[in-house]
């Protein structure tokens, strides 16, 4: 039996429906919020969760398994390495500054995880939107809190 074994599966293959979520969740971290249907959002929800866990721990192995589960693009924002800020933002001197492109596991792991440092759960919330006008799929914004 498959008693509390819940998947979304979304009506796709293991392999693309995997594929699927790792955009979604690479999308949520580089904007801070998605509009996507219901379903994928609530799928996404789980996803994201896990992945902002990892985060908070903040450790090399933590690292290695958010690479499963994120694609490492460029966000297009350039970090200094000292003090963890965007460049425009950042405190150090010229000679201090160690500028490098901001990545999605890097503002993974410098800034949405620091955030969400003294919360338990709860990183992401879902409004509902009216339904799409081409095909009436119920739709929704999920954003990171």
């Amino acid at each position: 039996m498959r008693h509390q074994r819940k998947r979304h599966r979304l009506s796709r293959p293991q392999d693309q429906r995997k594929a699927l979520l790792r955009s979604l969740a690479t999308s949520l971290f580089i904007h801070n919020e998605i509009q996507t249907t219901l379903a994928k959002a609530k799928a996404l929800k789980d996803y994201s969760e896990k992945i902002i866990t990892l985060a908070k721990r903040g450790d090399l192995h933590a690292r290695r398994q958010v690479l499963k589960f994120i694609y490492d693009l460029e966000t297009g924002k350039d970090l200094c390495i000292n003090c963890n800020k965007i460049d425009d933002k950042s405190e150090c001197s010229d000679e201090e500054k160690k500028i490098v492109k901001e990545t999605v596991l890097r503002k993974l792991f410098t800034s949405i995880g620091s955030k969400y440092a003294d919360r338990n759960g709860g990183y992401t919330r879902i409004y509902k939107l009216p339904p799409r006008r081409g095909d009436g799929a119920p739709m929704a914004i999920i954003q990171l809190v």
